[in-house]
């Protein structure tokens, strides 16, 4: 009887050594498999191989988990009302650090989705005053950066 999850010890030595022989026979077999296809393609078919994915598809790859690295340029998209119109347009919004500059900013809008900016204009965005639960405060000033993108190109934001 198992309790809490723990099996019964089987005596039966012979299933596990006709397993581990299955499963090396097995890891054989696709070794030799793979050792077969690249012996009868030439090395240019299997650089083509891996050459053949659209830029679209290295795009959706590219965007998958994208993540800008701590302490980079782009902190992270804009997502606004204004900022979705103008993505319509090929005009992607970031907020960015305020110590960044144009040229720093397209690096890493290249590395991250794979794609050259036209040109990046950079805006201040102000500090505004704020009344909550009856206390002042206000918002923290920061920067945003307009990245222009050419007709085709496209970034998708998850």
């Amino acid at each position: 009887m198992a309790l809490f999850g723990q099996k019964t010890k089987v005596n039966d030595s012979s299933a596990e050594k006709a397993q581990t022989t299955k499963d090396k026979s097995s890891k054989k077999a696709l070794i030799k498999k793979d050792s077969v296809k690249a012996e009868k393609l030439p090395k240019a078919e299997v650089v083509a191989e891996a050459k053949t994915k659209t830029k679209n598809e290295k795009r959706a790859e590219a965007v998958q988990g994208v993540s800008f690295p701590k302490g980079g340029a782009v902190i992270k998209p804009r997502v606004t009302e204004k900022a979705g119109l103008l993505a319509q347009k090929g005009i992607y919004t970031f907020d960015v650090r305020t110590d960044a500059n144009s040229r720093q900013i397209s690096a890493a809008i290249v590395l991250a989705y794979k794609v050259t900016p036209i040109k990046i204009a950079v805006a201040p965005v102000p500090s505004k005053a704020m009344f909550v639960r009856g206390k002042k405060g206000a918002t923290t000033a920061g920067k945003k950066a307009y990245v222009y993108l050419k007709k085709g190109d496209v970034i998708e934001f998850i």
